[in-house]
């Protein structure tokens, strides 16, 4: 039996091994193609995937077994839950693959393409320019197709003109700009507050008008503090949660 190939993964030595691990298995997870195999690779092949010891990688499927993403079968094997989509919310620890594994695993609508001028507030992230791309999309539940949120991004041109449409669809902008458009991601920064549905949201997501919503804004950087995208998605506010955990250490 063919069994399901999951994305490479550039370890934070800064991060629990099995956290990155398991963030970027469940993002693969929930960003499969339906034509994908359900059966995982062994313990052992996935450890050698993603250069960890088969002990890291045993904690890492106990938290998407846990999640109810994977079941795991004595002599069978380990298989992804065909109905899986996300439930849980995602503990965030600093890593690009969770903010993936966030807003992976949904069905997503290209709404609009084009450009805007970098003014105002955009003005702040995007000193240098006059213009920057941007991108409207919905996303809804996979499985029931309600939709759940919309979000603008607002997008360097020259990183814009290497990114497909098709690519917009099936994965969220920080894994296009990360491993189609192949840039370095050095952090993302995360504001996430309580707002009432403007008219376009209460539209779009399907709920009353000045209903309750999460406004979340991700600010993406290189390596150089330059920033490359400006994310604004409103959320349905009886559809996510967020939970953050800080290591203090």
């Amino acid at each position: 039996m063919t069994s399901f190939a999951p994305d490479s993964l550039v370890l934070n030595r800064k991060l629990p091994l099995w956290y990155q691990v398991s963030q970027s298995l469940r993002a693969s997870i929930l960003g499969r193609s339906p034509r994908d195999p359900l059966r995982l690779p062994t313990e052992e092949q996935l450890a050698g995937h993603y250069g960890v010891s088969v002990l890291t990688m045993r904690q890492a499927l106990k938290e998407l077994e846990v999640e109810g993403l994977i079941t795991r079968h004595r002599r069978r094997g380990t298989f992804i839950e065909p109905s899986a989509r996300r439930g849980s919310p995602v503990r965030l620890l600093g890593s690009v693959d969770a903010i993936v594994a966030q807003q992976s695993g949904m069905t997503t609508e290209l709404l609009e393409q084009g450009s805007a001028p970098a003014s105002g507030e955009l003005s702040e992230y995007f000193p240098d320019l006059t213009e920057v791309a941007t991108y409207h999309r919905l996303r809804g539940d996979a499985k029931t197709g309600e939709p759940t949120n919309h979000a603008r991004n607002y997008v360097r041109p020259e990183l814009a003109a290497r990114i497909d449409r098709d690519d917009l669809i099936r994965w969220p902008m920080t894994k296009v700009l990360r491993d189609v458009v192949g840039v370095a991601i050095s952090r993302i920064t995360d504001t996430v507050e309580a707002r009432l549905a403007d008219p376009e949201t209460a539209r779009l997501l399907q709920v009353p008008l000045l209903s309750p919503i999460l406004h979340y804004t991700g600010v993406t950087y290189d390596e150089s503090g330059r920033v490359l995208d400006v994310a604004v998605i409103h959320y349905r506010g009886d559809r996510f949660s967020f939970t953050v955990s800080l290591d203090a250490h």
